[in-house]
């Protein structure tokens, strides 16, 4: 049984941690939930659960939340009140889905606890890879990636020495915008960049999608997880999303891991390893899915995991800058104020413009960040 602490508990991954621990109650308790502003949907939540702890980080939907939850919910407020949830918690581990930079505190804090990290935030590793990975080694914790790629790569390396891996192959649906020709994409719309072929997902991470971003953000990901070097990270198109990742050995043999689309499986294996556990998930039927189809990414065309690559390459602060850039160039795409290209043009000139700190600790880290917003923001 594992007591679990979601945060991001309204989003698309939280949702669906919630579906596991319905399907698999006796392996899998929710003791604790966070969320943003979703005062209905937290409350309702909490109510199912049963849970004591929550926290919302919107001052003005926690207070709503106090007047709608039973009086013996502790409800925390703000940043600070996901290390206070963390802390106060009897989780034995923390399953971290929030978007964004805001779940990086709470994740070090379950770490110095000695909660095992269940990470579906990309950006807690892409930009604090080696504070994070570091502390979890130093505490003796668990880093286990709920992403269903690098999940499926965790699945692949089981029983296999790292040292052996040539090469770690991440898939990619390609997006929305896959065989879309290069001359159109200034002038695709937010509406067409959300509607994603296969996921169902925020905004944000709609949107890291359609430009590739998401692929690139994995890699550096994928880097600190599995402690190998960018040079060895490919991403290759799957429109399929059959087969969720593979890796390659020495020996030219490839594992590759294979579901439905569907998050609840990367989430099950995350919280039940190292075992696997009967579920009322859909099994693959080899016969209905047919071909499997593979492509190379348009790099040229979609500029983001070349980036990334870099980014990956050069380290320290570099990473963080990226991340931060971004975030704020997809906010100003779907707000309407640069084109659909304009996010890796963005993202770009803020990182030529950087000045990387190399094995930077959390404050310079924080620094970057900040930096990175203030000079994506100028530029857009």
């Amino acid at each position: 049984m594992r007591k679990v602490l979601l945060l991001g508990s309204t989003g698309s991954i939280g949702t669906s941690a919630l579906k596991v621990a319905r399907d698999i109650p006796e392996r899998m308790q929710i003791v604790g939930l966070a969320a943003n502003c979703s005062v209905e949907a937290l409350v309702e939540q909490v109510l199912e659960t049963g849970v004591k702890q929550v926290a919302l980080t919107d001052a003005a939907a926690a207070e709503k939340a106090r007047a709608l939850l039973p009086s013996d919910v502790v409800v925390h407020t703000g940043t600070q009140g996901l290390v206070d949830l963390v802390n106060e918690s009897d989780a034995d581990m923390v399953l971290v889905a929030i978007v964004g930079t805001a779940g990086l505190a709470p994740a070090l804090a379950a770490i110095e606890r000695g909660m095992h990290l269940a990470v579906a935030s990309k950006e807690i590793l892409v930009m604090a890879g080696e504070a994070v990975t570091e502390a979890a080694k130093r505490k003796g914790v668990n880093i286990l990636p709920v992403d269903s790629e690098h999940n499926a790569i965790f699945q692949c390396l089981e029983g296999h020495r790292h040292s052996i891996v040539q090469r770690i192959l991440l898939t990619a649906s390609g997006g929305p915008f896959r065989q879309l020709p290069a001359d159109q994409l200034p002038s695709v719309t937010v509406a067409q960049a959300l509607k994603h072929p296969t996921w169902t997902m925020g905004r944000k991470i709609t949107i890291d999608s359609a430009t590739l971003f998401n692929k690139g953000l994995e890699m550096i990901e994928a880097k600190w997880l599995f402690d190998v070097p960018m040079d060895k990270i490919e991403v290759v198109v799957h429109p399929q999303s059959i087969v969720h990742s593979m890796v390659e050995f020495a020996d030219n043999s490839v594992i590759a891991q294979l579901s439905h689309s569907d998050m609840c499986f990367p989430i099950q294996y995350a919280v039940t390893w190292p075992d696997r556990v009967t579920n009322n998930l859909k099994p693959l039927d080899f016969a209905k899915v047919g071909a499997l189809h593979f492509e190379a990414p348009r790099v040229d065309d979609f500029p983001a995991i070349n980036l990334a690559r870099h980014a990956g390459t050069v380290g320290g602060t570099l990473p963080a800058v990226l991340n931060a850039a971004n975030e704020v160039a997809v906010e100003a795409f779907l707000n309407g104020k640069i084109s659909f290209p304009g996010i890796w043009q963005t993202v770009e000139r803020v990182m030529t413009a950087h000045q990387t700190v190399e094995h930077p600790d959390l404050e310079a880290l924080i620094e970057a960040d900040a930096w990175a917003r203030r000079k994506a923001a100028e530029l857009i």
